[in-house]
């Protein structure tokens, strides 16, 4: 085998070896945040970065209007229950009547996004927060998500 391709070899398996090496410790270092759940009718405020979106946020960077529902709040909470089975990379962690938690990985490095949903009956509206264990910022990904959520739970 010519030496050029010998290296060319070693560079591509110590590469693999490296990003799998890196994904396992992103996986590692981003432990689940202690504030996650629902305290007082309200989800967690999210910080400062600008990875996270929430209903419950004042300010344009972190906040979303919350979703409506008209009815009972089991058939929305099953809406909610089968639009996030249908996502690729999630995992449903609590399953509660007023209260849905999930993670989101991403498909590369397996980045680990909190995503929560609250029911309020006495307002009829579905409250989530959406965050990234990780980093600063998170490329508009978080308040995509919400938003292709919401689309799918108007159009179902």
């Amino acid at each position: 085998m010519p030496k050029i391709l010998m290296w060319l070899l070693v560079l591509l398996v110590g590469g693999l070896v490296v990003f799998l090496l890196l994904r396992w410790l992103v996986e590692r270092v981003s432990p689940a945040p202690d504030n996650l759940g629902v305290e007082n009718g309200r989800l967690a405020p999210c910080p400062d970065t600008p990875n996270c979106v929430s209903t419950f946020a004042a300010d344009t960077e972190h906040g979303m209007d919350p979703i409506p529902y008209n009815g009972d709040r089991e058939a929305a909470h099953a809406a909610i229950l089968t639009i996030l089975q249908s996502r690729p990379r999630v995992t449903i962690l609590t399953n509660d009547p007023t209260y849905i938690r999930a993670e989101f990985r991403s498909a590369t490095w397996r980045f680990i996004d909190d995503v929560e949903f609250y029911f309020d009956d006495a307002e009829g509206l579905i409250h989530f927060r959406s965050a990234s264990r990780l980093g600063e910022g998170d490329m508009g990904v978080n308040r995509q998500r919400m938003e292709e959520i919401r689309e799918s739970y108007e159009n179902r």
